[in-house]
């Protein structure tokens, strides 16, 4: 049950209700007595408890009264980025929908993105458009082997079908921002070279010239099994055809193309690691992350949409959570381009299961959990707030705990593989806003 804590020994007694704010009293028993004395005289807990909002459920389609709290802490921002502490777990991705859809119909967003190529982000924004195909089908052809291809946003993406099926003036769309295939595919290339045919032929043949060999990038691993010299060769190729199209004027669709040929010089780009010497996948990985937020950025731009961006803590975040592999965030660029438009929520949990895999490349999706956090950590003190699940503004909070939240300590940050250590991190500095959830479990596999 999500709300007041029940494995921390609090009985909930009574419940005031002012009108839509459920406001929960809770007296200690007995059992738990001392465990909750010692709680409450710990002044970063007290701190915390002053700045939490309890969330009632991270299920979308329930009351939204609980979320208004949050709606404050966003303000105006144009770009949420809505972090998860795993790659695969259920409650991260359907609080996702939960906020999305509150953040539609009561703070005007039009545009859901997230960490899955810019191709594969066009089919699916077709389907939510339009309707046509199977999204499911679509989810394998673009996302398969992702953290993506979940039943949880199937049942996203059948939201945003319906919305746009019931607001055809104000539709919501669907935004891929990460680099990378297998959508990069001879019909996504036919959107570049189809549109500068229609307007202007003239630069047509040198654009084909300087996509000889590099389409489709349809398959990574058959891609990466060219020489490396060649790979750098192709990429340098793509980013002419970028700037060529950049230079063209006239049609307004124009705009469109020219960050499709974007798209793929940043992913040519980024396919120039050298497997051999993986000292060459830091520098490309700040490429990845400043293509993530510059595609976002121009999306927002372009549209006037306002945004939710959906990726791992790590990618949201202002400050890196491992600087050796990722030394600057999709958050940092973002803050650098949108300023205060810009704002990081992270996510945290004490206990439960999630996906991931156990091999580097091509690994199986499985289940694995982790038991209550260890004494000491970020999660350890977040969990003894008195609300099960909640939200604080960690901006907002009173001294004591703006200076444990400045403080770098033990953090939970599973991605792709499982088992990885924690690592330090200070939460005040990498978010603005923090969601914890006492307990998750692992998602969906797309049945």
């Amino acid at each position: 049950m999500a709300g007041q804590r029940k494995s921390r020994g609090l009985l909930v007694a009574a419940a005031v209700v002012t009108g839509a704010v459920l406001a929960p009293l809770a007296f200690p028993a007995a059992a738990g007595a001392a465990e909750t004395a010692t709680t409450w005289r710990d002044p970063v807990v007290r701190s915390l408890d002053r700045v939490a909002y309890p969330l009632r459920s991270t299920e979308p389609g329930r009351h939204t009264a609980d979320l208004r709290a949050l709606g404050r802490m966003i303000g105006d921002a144009k770009v949420v980025g809505l972090g998860e502490a795993t790659h695969g777990s259920h409650e991260f991705f359907t609080m996702k929908e939960r906020v999305f859809r509150y953040l539609v119909e009561e703070k005007g967003f039009r545009a859901f993105a997230l960490e899955a190529s810019w191709s594969a982000g066009m089919e699916i924004d077709d389907w939510v458009q339009t309707g046509r195909g199977d999204i499911r089908e679509i989810l394998k052809r673009t996302v398969a082997g992702s953290p993506w291809d979940r039943e949880e946003f199937i049942s996203l993406f059948q939201w945003m079908r319906d919305y746009n099926r019931a607001h055809p003036g104000r539709t919501v769309h669907f935004v891929g921002d990460d680099l990378g295939g297998p959508s990069v595919d001879d019909a996504f290339f036919a959107r570049i070279t189809d549109s500068v045919r229609q307007h202007h032929p003239e630069a047509l043949p040198r654009l084909n010239r300087l996509y000889t060999g590099l389409r489709p990038i349809d398959d990574h691993l058959v891609y990466l099994r060219k020489p490396l010299d060649e790979r750098k060769r192709l990429a340098t190729q793509a980013e002419q055809a970028f700037e060529l199209i950049k230079g063209l004027t006239g049609a307004d669709d124009l705009d469109w193309t020219a960050q499709h040929a974007r798209f793929v010089a940043q992913t040519a780009r980024f396919l120039t690691v050298d497997l051999a010497d993986l000292t060459t996948l830091p520098p490309l990985q700040i490429l990845r992350d400043k293509a993530m937020a510059q595609n976002v950025a121009w999306w927002e731009r372009r549209t006037g949409q306002k945004v939710l961006l959906s990726a791992h803590n790590t990618h949201v975040a202002h400050i890196s959570d491992n600087p050796a592999m990722y030394p600057k965030t999709q958050g940092a660029f973002l803050r650098e381009t949108l300023g205060r438009d810009y704002l990081p929520i992270g996510f945290s949990f004490d206990q439960g299961s999630f996906l991931a895999t156990d091999k580097a490349i091509g690994g199986a999706w499985k289940a694995f959990s982790v038991p209550a956090a260890s004494p000491g950590s970020n999660e350890d003190t977040l969990d003894k707030v008195r609300y099960e699940d909640f939200y604080l503004d960690l901006r907002t909070a009173p001294p004591a705990g703006r200076a444990w939240l400045d403080g770098a300590r033990s953090t939970r940050t599973i991605g792709t593989q499982f088992p990885v250590d924690p690592v330090d991190l200070s939460l005040g500095k990498a978010y603005d806003v923090v969601i914890h959830l006492h307990d998750v479990r692992q998602a969906d596999l797309q049945r």
